[in-house]
């Protein structure tokens, strides 16, 4: 008897793909700020707790990526975790900003985006991939 295989829908594929191309440019961009000093001056007043937050989340990108391709369950976990962190990384920038802190207004935007961003993927994701209720799989003798 052969198995029956679910078409993966296009906007789960076209969500996937979007997430692990914006992980590896995250850790592009993340990795050029950290990591190369001649690139520093042009990423202006970064936070550093912000970029290596956002570097370090490229990788979740990518694995999640990766999960919600091969539809997974625990994609769309990971998904809302990277959303939950993300919107708690972007409070305390907020937190950062009102003590004085100085800072690019394309931080802002760029954080705006990320959370934004992986709620609406995790929202999306969560009715497709929702772990299925085993109902009356126990056998009666």
């Amino acid at each position: 008897m052969k198995s029956l295989q679910l078409k993966r829908p296009l906007w789960l594929g076209a969500m996937a793909l979007f997430a692990v191309l914006f992980g590896l440019l995250t850790l592009r961009s993340g990795g050029a700020v950290l990591f190369n000093r001649e690139a520093q001056p042009a990423a202006g007043n970064y936070v550093a707790f912000v970029v290596w937050f956002n570097f370090l989340a490229g990788f979740a990108y990518v694995i999640a990526g990766v999960g919600l391709w091969r539809r997974q369950q625990w994609a769309v976990w990971l998904s809302f975790l990277i959303a939950g962190t993300t919107l708690a990384v972007f409070a305390a920038f907020g937190l950062y900003i009102l003590l004085g802190g100085s800072y690019e207004m394309r931080t802002v935007a760029a954080m705006s985006l990320r959370t934004l961003m992986w709620f609406i993927i995790s929202a999306l994701a969560y009715p497709y991939l929702k772990p299925k209720l085993a109902i009356g799989t126990q056998s009666e003798s």
